[in-house]
């Protein structure tokens, strides 16, 4: 007990002291990390040598299995399939193409072919863990680098599957490998597949991941609100400890990857009510599990291997990180990336991974890869890992020259003084004129953009704003979402716009939301996410447009106007129509259904407009001030 006090003592603080001078340093908290197991592990020698940090980063892999759960949470079926370009094409091209590379400069160096294969398919694979956190902490995962970034690694983490089914067919005469723990490094785990023949295997892994999508559909449902009524929050965090940790356990015992696993819950999990209360009870464990990872990958370094052969072995990590970058900058070219995320994408993934550990322990474990050279590679992948967040600091700087506006700055604080009754979230075309508006009528307002060039704008005429991410719950309520009367969203991203208001719905049942819409579909989105009131971004004005053009052919500004009223009412009721047969995962002309009801809405919307339109002018005929012009 005393030993495993004294090891958590020194893990809590290396990064305690490493990792707030890090990020104070612009290095970010992965950097602080990996320098902190580099201190206590090869040059203090505080903590156990290599087969300690193996046997620790197997829990500490959890961190990664979480990250991807919680990715998946924030995804769903609908945006995952969208994806699919980026994850065949961008994902799919870089493991191909950076396996054949790879490989061939290993065959160059006299290993033969089996080896030099499957050694470039363990290092065409980019560190998840090193990665994603590294977009979140610089707020670099929505933009179009960070999404093509995380479209490779999903295919990557996808891909180990079939990797570690193909590498045992690789073994060849002359290697032969001794473990002395007896085992292929993975543990003595239960395997629902071992002894199967191939046709039995692939149907346990089928029923496997049937069964975490039917948990994920029919059973949390259930659990959670029988969990949510017991009012007890500890029971809240274990359920979703064991849910995580349940999937993870369900595909290891398979063969298949806990990570894909988790992700593929997390999917099934993202349009749940719970998803945010699973977010914050998953947040805590992620970041001190993913923090111990990184810890354990910098005080596993073989500083004395290294020492050894100091120029080969770092001669091979640039060999390899220049292989990997040359390949993501073409793709990059050819799926046409703008300059900056050109950069990033390119740089963000050039290291080898985390899941090139889990790679090299099952060539050793199938006599693939010599114990020696798995031991030089092993130190290869954390060297690059290693260099990661160099390469982050370099895309910094390269951001810095290819920009006007400067480093992106941190978000600002809202002070409870400065809030108001109503917070508005998008300072774009839309947003200003509510804004002015309500300022006009002396309401006080807080304003919130994620384009700190809009706020900067603002700001220059006398308008106070603030910068940050919207959809993050921790600036929402110190923008005073629990006291707010009125929430105006009018952020150009459609699935922030969603995201937001299905938050503040669940937050504020009370709560009355303003929400724009881009178009039909996205109305039906806001429509059940909780939006109160969902303004069209052109409706109005084509109508306005419209009214126009009957005032041209001769109709009197009376009779257009009541005209306007009427069609207004009539589109209102057939969106309210439409809304309960539309399916966010079927294409609206692919919707039997939809497309049915609309056409028949088409086909009465002269007669039902006609009768409408008699209404407004029966209802104005005594009161024409109603309709006077905007």
């Amino acid at each position: 007990m005393e030993s495993f006090l004294l090891q958590a003592t020194i893990y809590l603080c290396a990064a305690v002291i490493a990792v707030p001078v890090a990020h104070r340093l612009g290095f970010g908290s992965v950097l602080g990390y990996l320098m902190a197991g580099v201190l206590i592990g090869p040059v203090l020698g505080l903590v156990g040598g290599y087969g300690e940090m193996a046997d620790l980063q197997h829990f500490a892999e959890f961190g990664v299995v979480m990250m991807l759960f919680i990715i998946g949470l924030e995804l769903d079926p609908r945006g995952l399939w969208e994806m699919r370009h980026k994850l065949i094409g961008l994902g799919g091209f870089q493991i191909v193409i950076s396996t054949g590379l790879i490989a061939a400069v290993f065959m160059t160096l006299g290993q033969p072919w089996p080896i030099a294969l499957a050694v470039g398919m363990t290092l065409a694979l980019s560190s998840t863990a090193i990665v994603i956190q590294t977009l979140n902490e610089k707020n670099l995962m929505t933009t179009n680098g960070g999404r093509s970034a995380f479209s490779v690694l999903l295919s990557q983490d996808i891909a180990v599957i079939p990797m570690l089914a193909f590498v045992p067919l690789l073994a060849i005469r002359g290697v032969h490998n001794f473990s002395d723990h007896g085992d292929d490094g993975h543990g003595h785990g239960v395997s629902l597949v071992a002894g199967l023949p191939g046709w039995g295997a692939m149907l346990v892994t089928l029923g496997a991941i049937v069964l975490v999508v039917g948990i994920g559909v029919y059973l949390t449902r259930p659990v959670f609100h029988f969990i949510a009524r017991s009012r007890l929050p500890e029971m809240f965090t274990a359920v979703a400890l064991l849910l995580v940790v349940g999937i993870a356990l369900l595909m290891m015992s398979v063969g298949l990857s806990p990570a894909l696993g988790t992700f593929l819950a997390g999917v099934v999990l993202a349009n749940s009510e719970f998803r945010h209360q699973l977010e914050s009870d998953i947040e805590p464990f992620k970041g001190l599990l993913l923090g111990l990872f990184f810890i354990t990958v910098g005080a596993g370094i073989n500083f004395e291997l290294l020492g050894a052969k100091p120029t080969s072995l770092l001669l091979i990590v640039v060999a390899v990180m220049g292989i990997k970058a040359a390949v993501l900058y073409g793709l990059a070219v050819v799926f046409n990336l703008r300059d900056r995320d050109r950069w990033l994408f390119t740089l963000s993934l050039a290291q080898a991974g985390e899941f090139g550990f889990v790679m090299l322990s099952t060539t050793v474990a199938t006599n693939v890869i010599p114990t020696a050279l798995s031991q030089e590679l092993a130190l290869v992948v954390a060297i690059s890992m290693l260099l990661t967040p160099l390469l982050f600091i370099a895309y910094d700087q390269i951001h810095k020259r290819m920009t006007t506006q400067g480093e992106r700055p941190e978000e600002d604080r809202i002070n409870a003084g400065e809030n108001g009754a109503i917070i508005v979230v998008g300072i774009g075309r839309f947003g200003q004129i509510i804004n002015r508006m309500a300022l006009a009528c002396g309401l006080k307002t807080v304003v919130i953009d994620h384009h700190i060039e809009q706020i900067n704008a603002m700001r220059r005429f006398g308008v106070k704003g603030y910068f940050g991410d919207p959809t993050r719950p921790d600036l929402m309520h110190s923008a005073g979402l629990m006291a707010a009367k009125i929430l105006v969203v009018a952020v150009d991203d459609r699935a922030a716009a969603v995201k937001l208001v299905a938050h503040a719905r669940k937050e504020r049942p009370d709560l009355h939301i303003i929400a724009r819409a881009y178009d039909r579909n996205h109305v039906y989105q806001l429509y059940r996410a909780g939006a109160t009131d969902i303004v069209r971004e052109t409706f109005d004005s084509a109508l306005r447009g419209a009214r126009y053009m009957l005032q041209a052919m001769g109709w009197s500004e009376y009779d257009a106007f009541a005209a306007r009223d009427a069609f207004f009412k009539a589109d209102r009721h057939a969106l309210l129509e439409l809304a309960s047969v539309w399916d966010p995962n079927v294409p609206n002309v692919q919707n039997e259904a939809y497309v049915e009801l609309a056409r028949q809405i088409n086909k009465d919307l002269h007669t039902g407009f006609l009768s409408n339109l008699s209404q407004v002018i029966d209802e104005t005929e005594d009161t024409p001030e109603k309709i006077i012009a905007e």
